[in-house]
């Protein structure tokens, strides 16, 4: 085996530019398969982050403007949901809704605790069930409750970023008062800003809010869970059947869909889970593709490979090499270059998506309402990279196949007679 390799690297030596554009087509075809999937593993990852700050089978309603007469009423009026609507949702479609909560914001107010301040700053109404609903991650202290609920406390649960703000990064908010416009909150506990519009949003008993800020029956949006709904279709029969009761509460067309918006946001994850699943074939079809053109690169390489050696064979074979001694060798050729250097494209595959990693990886867009990151981990595992540098070899092996049987039945006679 060893004069075998001593053989295959001066081969390798008296043909450079052969065994350069042969090994340039393995190690290409590789590293854009792996870079291709680590680009799109970390869109990907990026939208799974964004998807995931809420509970996916959980809806959000919105009022609206009806845009249809109905009931000697002109269209344009606007809908503002309320306590009849909450009753409504908690009976809806039966055992389908769980959790039913309200959300009611007061904004533009100021934000003050000692010598720090905010402004601009809002006070929203939740209830306990939001923190579940919203994903919403408590740091220290705690969030809204029951009793806050039913005593109607002046208490409040501030963002990362407002502490950090109102105490200038030197204390604790937790147990001491802040006041907004002048009206005293107890802080009671303080939830991790996610770079949102909502990281400026002060979170207290919807209860309280209401009559602090009266607001008469209006609740704000209500957001619920909900359960059993497992199919496009059972939640857009849902949906009809909600909206065109909720209608009804506020004598609108029962059709009439601009009255109350929906957020679905298990509608939302099945749209996205489409759009990944299109998104992941398509950077496979083009990563096989390019794994494809390296095979092809690596055959025809072969193929001339063969032809130009065709008169050495010969005289191999005239001194007595047996044909599978020619067909060993060839083969054993075509693996090694495959090998040596598909694991050179997989290491720059692998170097170029850390590199992904650790500079667009960390790249935050922001849009004045939000910030989001546009990669996460753009990275590919260590099997699919070692899986594809083995297709790359078996392809790279069965594509010197032909030509090397091809080389090993060549007469020596008609051999000899190459140029």
């Amino acid at each position: 085996m060893r004069e075998i390799l001593t053989e295959i690297w001066a081969t390798a030596r008296r043909n450079k530019l052969r065994t350069a554009l042969t090994g340039f087509s393995v190690a290409w075809g590789i590293f854009m398969l792996i870079f291709l999937l680590g680009a799109g593993n970390g869109l990907i990852n990026a939208q799974m982050q964004s998807s995931d700050r809420y509970l996916a089978n959980s809806m959000k309603v919105f009022g609206g403007r009806t845009s249809v007469p109905y009931g000697g009423l002109d269209k344009g009026r606007k809908i503002l949901l309320n306590g009849l609507d909450m009753a409504t949702t908690r009976h809806a479609s039966g055992p389908v809704v769980g959790d039913v909560a309200a959300v009611y914001s007061q904004r533009g107010l100021t934000l003050a605790m000692g010598s720090g301040y905010m402004t601009g700053q809002g006070i929203t109404g939740v209830y306990p069930a939001d923190a579940r609903i919203n994903k919403r991650e408590v740091v220290e202290g705690r969030f809204i409750n029951d009793i806050d609920m039913r005593e109607r406390r002046k208490v409040v649960v501030l963002s990362t970023d407002q502490e950090r703000e109102l105490t200038g990064g030197r204390g604790r908010a937790v147990g001491r008062y802040v006041t907004a416009d002048g009206l005293a909150w107890l802080v009671v506990g303080i939830y991790r800003g996610d770079g949102m519009s909502q990281a400026n949003e002060a979170f207290a008993p919807h209860s309280t809010v209401s009559t602090v800020y009266w607001n008469g029956d209006r609740v704000g949006n209500i957001e619920f869970t909900f359960a059993g709904l497992e199919t496009e279709g059972q939640n857009r029969a849902f949906e009809a059947d909600y909206r065109a009761k909720l209608n009804l509460n506020h004598r609108a067309a029962p059709s009439d869909r601009s009255t109350v918006r929906l957020w679905n946001r298990f509608m939302d994850n099945i749209q996205m889970a489409r759009g990944i699943g299109i998104l992941r074939t398509a950077l496979w079809v083009v990563g096989l593709l390019t794994l494809l053109s390296g095979v092809v690169g690596v055959s025809n390489i072969m193929l001339i490979t063969v032809r130009e050696r065709t008169r050495e064979f010969g005289i191999r074979k005239a001194i007595g090499a047996k044909p599978w001694a020619i067909l060993r060798l060839i083969m054993i050729e075509s693996v090694v270059i495959t090998t040596v250097f598909g694991y050179i494209g997989m290491l720059c595959g692998i170097a170029a998506n850390e590199y992904m990693n650790a500079t667009i990886g960390r790249t935050v867009v922001d849009t004045g309402l939000f910030r989001a990151t546009m990669f996460v981990n753009p990275t590919v595992g260590i099997d699919v990279c070692v899986e594809a540098t083995l297709v790359m070899v078996l392809a790279g092996t069965l594509a010197g196949l032909v030509p090397a049987r091809r080389a090993a039945r060549v007469r020596p006679i008609e051999a000899l007679k190459e140029n």
